[in-house]
């Protein structure tokens, strides 16, 4: 076993050509590995290395390896490993791409290489088969090559698809693991599973108050390259006004515009003339995530994040399945990040269980799964819907035998919410498909969305610290245990304002740390996140400038 990889490594895979410079200790964490593009060479040929691996290790099911920094400035990148299902990277494997990454030579590589193959009993006679896809910056095909050698060592069988929305390569994953019943994996499949669906649901709807008008904010990246394809598909359901689509000037991605920038800053995006009441939709710079939002006649600003998303989406499926007759368990699953009034809307309002998990992709999905039907969003707008397999099946079975007029009706929709769903991951055209859905089926405007309830106001901030290592939390990351001291401290400060509500989570991919505030005032909120921001930066040796 020891000699078949040292070959492969040591003689195919040119391995030489990407030393690890030892300036940065890398942790591959919920959003894979992201840093300045300049320094991950040698991280990107090592998972190609070990991406192939894990194909042989799953007996030839195609896996796969995304080139992105998402929401990051333009001068960093990063990878993403996917699996079969189009999940993210099983938990065990992120131990294996953590240990590689900082392998400090050669021969430390090999190792680790061959002592994943022992421990997993990986049998060589299987082809790796890797799906390949990258985002629009100018880093992406330096690094590509560094992908390949890694992975054509192993004889791999490649697809590269070449500039894709993240979402994509996850639904192209899935659809080739499960022989075609998921779709194709082809960009063409994509389009026409997600938006044949759109156009059947949009048949049955009666828009009232609802404007099929988009505003869309395409943060310069993949998102509004992609737009532009699925606008063709769309066929005038919706009139899609492009901005900030300049996708040759890399310089723009993701700068003062997309899904991050407005749900941080909580401000309209630049690069397009704001006006009263228009749809704003922002994507971020890989298209998984998106948010809502408009300006009032006063141009007061309001956000309709992954919070709103879920209520809105939530609401609707139990209704359609109250409508139906069928008897199914439908659950939302938030983070720590939800603001306290949607949980309080959904519990209340809407009678609908929420589960809070810590902040990751991993832990909302896997959560999600306790459910016959899940929802999940984080606040920044990635998020998804999940159907058991039983449910799925019993839903169109009940469809095709149905004589009530108004439960087949239902059914005939959830069908369409299925299929315009996609599961694998939280992607933005999708999302944006299911939310223009239940805007029109309600007959609402964006701003009859936005009355269903109130958000307590809020803020976000971040700190740069020395060490995000010496943060430790619990209780789905609501509680900060260390550094010792500090959760003392937030509680204290948290004291003086009403409504208030604050926690600290460190970034799995970076020195920062996170904080998050809300209470009863905008004034309150943004004085609360200073605070607390202080507190971090006093205790856990912050860096740079003192927050204020």
């Amino acid at each position: 076993m020891d000699e078949w990889i040292e070959n492969i490594v040591e003689l195919e895979s040119n391995i030489e050509s990407y030393p690890n410079p030892g300036i940065k200790v890398f942790q591959y964490g919920t959003s894979g590995i992201r840093y300045n593009s300049e320094h991950l060479d040698h991280v990107l040929h090592r998972m190609g290395l070990l991406v192939a691996l894990r194909s042989i290790h799953l007996k030839s099911a195609a896996v796969g390896l995304m080139i992105t920094a998402s929401h990051n400035p333009q001068d960093d990148n990063g990878i993403k490993l996917i699996d079969p299902l189009g999940e993210m990277l099983d938990s065990s494997w992120e131990v294996y791409a953590t240990k590689l990454a900082n392998a400090p030579n050669n021969q430390d590589v090999c190792a680790m290489l061959i002592n994943i193959a022992y421990e997993n009993n990986i049998d060589k006679k299987y082809i790796p088969r890797v799906y390949i896809g990258r985002d629009t910056r100018n880093s992406g095909k330096r690094l590509l090559d560094a992908v390949l050698c890694g992975v054509n060592a192993f004889n791999s069988n490649v697809e590269d698809f070449g500039i894709i929305t993240t979402p994509m390569l996850h639904f192209f994953v899935r659809c080739y693991n499960t022989n075609g019943l998921y779709g194709q994996p082809s960009e063409h499949s994509y389009y026409t599973k997600l938006t044949n669906s759109f156009k059947t649901l949009r048949k049955m709807a009666n828009l009232k108050n609802y404007s099929p008008v988009i505003e869309f904010d395409g943060a310069n990246g993949v998102g509004a390259l992609k737009m532009k394809d699925a606008i063709i598909h769309l066929e005038e359901t919706l009139v899609i006004n492009m901005h900030n689509d300049d996708i040759m000037n890399t310089e723009k991605l993701n700068y003062k515009c997309g899904a991050d920038f407005v749900k941080s800053n909580q401000c309209p995006p630049t690069g397009m003339t704001i006006k009263p009441h228009s749809k704003y939709v922002s994507v971020d710079g890989d298209a998984d995530r998106i948010v809502y939002s408009f300006v009032d006649e006063n141009n007061k600003f309001y956000l309709l994040d992954g919070d709103r998303i879920a209520t809105l989406v939530a609401g609707y499926i139990k209704d359609l399945f109250i409508a139906s007759g069928l008897d199914v368990n439908v659950g939302l699953v938030q983070t720590a990040y939800s603001n306290g009034n949607s949980t309080k809307y959904v519990t209340d309002k809407l009678k609908v269980p929420v589960a809070c998990v810590p902040t990751g992709v991993k832990y909302l999905h896997h959560k999600a799964n306790d459910y016959d039907v899940g929802i999940y969003f984080e606040a920044n707008g990635h998020g998804t819907i999940l159907f058991k397999d039983a449910i799925r099946e019993l839903i169109r079975n009940q469809c095709s035998i149905e004589v009530d007029e108004a439960k087949s009706l239902a059914l005939k929709k959830l069908i369409c919410i299925m299929d315009m769903t996609n599961e694998t991951v939280g992607d933005a055209y999708s999302d944006m498909l299911i939310v223009e859905s239940v805007l029109c089926e309600r007959g609402w405007s964006i701003s009859d969305w936005y009355k269903t309830y109130s958000d307590l106001p809020n803020r976000l901030k971040q700190v740069t610290v020395k060490d995000r290592n010496t943060f430790e939390t619990g209780d789905a990351e609501r509680i900060c245990l260390k550094p010792l001291g500090l959760q003392e401290k937030i509680d204290s400060i948290v004291l003086k304002y009403s409504m208030g509500r604050s926690f600290v989570r460190p970034s799995g991919t970076e020195d920062v740390v996170r904080i998050y505030a809300e209470a009863d005032t905008q004034i309150n909120a943004d004085k609360l996140a200073v605070e607390v921001a202080t507190a971090v930066y006093d205790i856990a040796d912050g860096v740079g400038k003192k927050p204020e």
